[in-house]
């Protein structure tokens, strides 16, 4: 598999602008076909979902094509795959409907690792019904987060399990396969935040085990769209509030009203393009994904060693992403000078690498950092050496080296 990251950087129109981009962990930058996708869904006729007019045509198309598209993507069949707002919405709406059956004395584990969104919701569904909340800490040395650390806080009233694939905030990436393993020993579910892994790497939720799974598309090239993944029988057992008329069949019974027919649109195509990006036509849309993730993690890889090599020789730089498994995401403080103030000198000179916590709170209060955070680099697939140069050139003035 190759990987052309000329042809790859040609098709992003906001590459024009000559900003280098490192804020992929909060949202990519969208390629042509996305966009034109987008907009080709919005020239047509359109309507709500049918089998009769035109309009009624593309719109049911569209939201069958799109589920098929997330559904290769991780792994799940077509029919467990809902669509929302966000995450944050899916996840929130997920709390609210598995917390009815729980009671006082039940437990809910989450962990300082995650995304707020992935703490806050659960937290909050936990004290309406009772339920106490534990949680599992990570080691802030290293940045890992452990299967035994959650089995420590694993018990006979444990009820679900929420944790992230990969921290938004460090890039770590726990082992969600073996903590799945644990947790469903425990008889308890899993729910997995992968927002930020599944822009780096394939997903399987049969092989992590995940009961429940959501992502954004927004940030893997995508527009701003929630996905909801389960297994289409799981979500046959789950009753979410929903009006009368509406449908009850899985998965239209999560999504409330009509469909953002047009942001369907660009989440399929934003997985085609994907698929594309180690330049294979061959086999399925699932295969090549396949092989366009092992050509992507090669690139990045490749590019965050260079940033680290970078790093390492510029003083009084703190690295605070030290997992040995973790995305190409950096959080970096400076000992004498402020994360915000690099944020502010790296923009004026077309380079976007924003400062702050980006809402993992936990996470960031557990490494010492306090609300702040540090300044976060993250790489996306349209990422090149000279961007990385420009990087550390910047770096490098801000702290006079």
């Amino acid at each position: 598999m190759s990987y052309d990251i000329a042809s790859i950087r040609a098709r992003f129109p906001a590459l024009d602008s000559g900003v280098a981009f490192f804020d992929g962990p909060g949202g990519t930058q969208t390629p042509r076909p996305v966009i034109d996708a987008v907009a080709a869904a919005m020239c047509a006729p359109l309507s709500n979902r049918g089998r009769l007019t035109a309009g009624e045509v593309n719109a049911d198309r569209i939201v069958t094509g799109a589920r098929a598209a997330l559904g290769d993507l991780l792994g799940v069949a077509p029919g467990g795959v809902a669509f929302g707002r966000s995450a944050t919405q899916l996840t929130y709406d997920l709390a609210r409907t598995l917390s009815r059956g729980w009671a006082p004395g039940d437990e809910v584990v989450v962990t300082r690792l995650d995304h707020d969104a992935n703490i806050r919701p659960w937290v909050q569904a936990a004290a309406r019904v009772g339920a106490t909340v534990r949680h599992a800490d990570f080691d802030p040395e290293t940045g890992e987060l452990t299967v035994a650390d959650i089995e420590a806080v694993l018990g006979d009233r444990t009820r679900l399990v929420a944790v992230t694939a990969a921290s938004n905030l460090i890039g770590t990436r726990p082992p969600v396969t073996a903590i799945a393993e644990a947790v469903h020993a425990a008889g308890a579910l899993l729910h997995v935040d992968g927002v930020h892994h599944t822009a780096h790497a394939p997903v399987d939720l049969a092989t992590l085990g995940a009961d429940t799974y959501v992502c954004s598309t927004y940030k893997l090239l995508g527009p701003h769209l929630g996905v909801l993944a389960a297994d289409p029988a799981f979500l046959e057992g789950l009753r979410p509030d929903k009006l009368l008329p509406s449908s009850d069949a899985v998965p239209e019974r999560f999504e409330l009203g009509t469909l953002p027919y047009e942001l369907l649109a660009g989440a399929e195509a934003a997985v085609d393009f994907l698929a594309g990006l180690a330049g294979s036509t061959e086999g399925t849309r699932r295969q090549r994904l396949a092989g366009a993730f092992d050509a992507l993690e090669g690139h990045e890889n490749a590019l965050r060693a260079r940033i680290e090599s970078g790093l390492a020789e510029l003083p009084g730089l703190t690295v605070h992403s030290r997992a040995k498994d973790r995305t190409p995401t950096l959080l970096v403080t400076f000992a004498s000078r402020d994360a915000a103030g690099a944020y502010r000198f790296l923009a004026e000179r077309d380079v976007a690498a924003p400062a702050s916590s980006f809402y993992a709170l936990e996470a960031s209060r557990r490494l010492g950092l306090g609300d702040t955070g540090g300044l976060r680099v993250g790489i996306a697939p349209y990422n090149d050496a000279q961007d990385v140069d420009r990087l550390l050139a910047g770096l490098a003035s801000y702290i006079g080296a």
